[in-house]
């Protein structure tokens, strides 16, 4: 008991002498003492307190802020359902309006169907009602077209607004384009044609001073005037009636050559099919060479007897289709016709003709002349059927290709026959007889012979192409093929 007396003792002492020793620093009791703060100095409770007041400002400004974003994110909202109800009231009319235009083509495709139509037979009140009802739908869709672009400005505005008044000017340069390159190129061609025609002139005038020396005259009539395409036809010359009965013969051997590829197509036995067209051909009371024919020349015996059907009747003035006398009646006014018809003729395509015109003159020509040319058992044959024929002996005019091939021999004829009777003497038409004896003034050889020269005794297997004789003296020659006289 006495030790702990003591240590007590021991321990109080000590801590006198301690706070004697250092004594406690002033300190005062204020607010923060409570608070469980001590300081030791006022700067250090005053930065604290600083330091408060800055957060206290801070949450503040923050809380201002989230208040701030909330009423803008509410009127971003409004603004963004706004656009949201226009985009869809926009997308409702594109809608309504691309159903409007699929209607307008739809009915723009079936009334293009029945102008199609119209055309072949040919209807005129059918066209012309197919004709109102597509330009009716082409307005529709104009119409449709100025609401969209409205549309587009109205609901686009600003920038899309402007793109749209842009775009409309692009489409209408690009609408004008066309038609000025089209004016460009006439305003060329027409300039052209202007020199063209002033080296016409200057041709024309040396002729007329080289026209004083006879000999010179003379010469120049015998030489040969090449006319080209783009070359105004002033007036009916023989010239001219030599350069298209070159174009019939080569109208003559493109059809020859698809015809006899047709006939080796279906198999046919060319040697006596030739034979027999020859025997047909020779039915007259000629004498048939047909014995000496070579095989190989078979195309000039099919050419020989295509050339024989399309040219009867030339002699007359509608290939004696009627008992017509209008170049006996009124000549000079008959001549002028046919040569305008010939112009006319000259730039046509005969498809588009007599899609147009089926029932013509022309349309006739053809109907009658392909009967004789293609028989009911040749066309059996070659196609398999009588498709042709039928559509023919009912007056319309086929579509097919061969068809189209034939158009274009008859058209080279019927030229040939126009031009004919425009020129005054007309020309006169010869043919070279078979076993006749070969005359080169008048005939010409399609057998072409090694040095150039017919060898002597050949005489004419069978004509080929008939010749003229024309009012200025000069002679087109008959084409013929030549056989050995042994």
């Amino acid at each position: 008991m006495a030790s702990r007396v003591s240590n007590f003792s021991n321990l109080i002492q000590r801590v006198s002498a301690s706070c004697l020793l250092d004594p406690l620093c002033a300190v005062r009791r204020d607010p923060d003492y409570a608070n469980g703060k001590y300081y030791e100095d006022d700067e250090e409770r005053d930065l604290e307190h600083f330091e408060e007041g800055q957060d206290t400002e801070e949450e503040e400004e923050e809380r201002e802020a989230t208040q701030q974003e909330e009423n803008n994110g509410g009127v971003r909202t409004l603004e963004q359902s706004k656009r949201e109800s226009r985009m869809e009231g926009l997308a409702v009319e594109m809608e309504v309006l691309l159903n409007e235009v699929f209607d307008a083509v739809s009915m723009m495709k079936r009334a293009y169907v029945g102008l199609q139509e119209a055309h072949c037979p040919w209807d005129p009140e059918k066209m012309r009602a197919a004709d109102v009802t597509v330009v009716a739908e082409l307005k529709r869709l104009g119409v449709l077209r100025e609401r969209y672009r409205r549309s587009i400005l109205v609901n686009g505005g600003g920038v899309s607004g402007r793109r749209s008044i842009d775009g409309r000017a692009v489409g209408l340069r690009e609408v004008v384009a066309p038609y000025e390159a089209a004016v460009d190129e006439l305003k060329r061609e027409v300039k052209a044609r202007e020199v063209e025609v002033e080296n016409l002139r200057e041709k024309l005038r040396s002729v007329t001073n080289l026209g004083g020396n006879t000999k010179k005259g003379r010469s120049l009539s015998k030489k040969k005037l090449t006319l080209s395409p783009s070359q105004v036809i002033a007036a009916p010359a023989p010239e001219l009636f030599e350069a298209t009965m070159s174009r019939v013969k080569e109208a003559l051997k493109s059809f020859t050559a698809i015809l006899l590829s047709l006939m080796r197509s279906a198999h046919w036995d060319i040697s006596a099919a030739i034979r027999s067209i020859q025997a047909t051909s020779a039915a007259g009371g000629t004498k048939n060479t047909s014995s000496k024919t070579g095989t190989h020349h078979v195309k000039y015996s099919l050419e020989s007897y295509i050339s024989h059907k399309i040219f009867q009747g030339f002699d007359h003035e509608t290939f004696y289709m009627d008992g017509s006398l209008s170049s006996l009646l009124n000549p000079e006014q008959y001549h002028q016709e046919c040569f305008t018809q010939y112009r006319d003729m000259k730039s046509m395509d005969p498809v588009e003709l007599l899609g147009i015109l089926p029932t013509c003159q022309f349309g006739q020509f053809c109907l009658k002349k392909y009967l004789l040319i293609v028989n009911p058992k040749m066309e059996g044959s070659l196609f398999g059927n009588l498709d042709q024929q039928n559509q023919v002996i009912h007056g319309n005019h086929p579509r097919s290709e061969f068809y189209r091939e034939f158009l274009g021999l008859a058209k080279a004829v019927w030229s040939l026959h126009l031009l004919a009777f425009s020129l005054d003497p007309s020309p006169n038409q010869f043919e070279a007889s078979r076993g006749a004896e070969f005359h080169p003034q008048y005939m010409e050889s399609v057998v072409k012979f090694s040095d150039g020269r017919v060898p002597a005794g050949h005489i004419v297997g069978f004509p080929v192409s008939p010749g003229f004789k024309l009012g200025n003296g000069s002679v087109i020659r008959a084409r013929v093929y030549l056989v050995s006289r042994m």
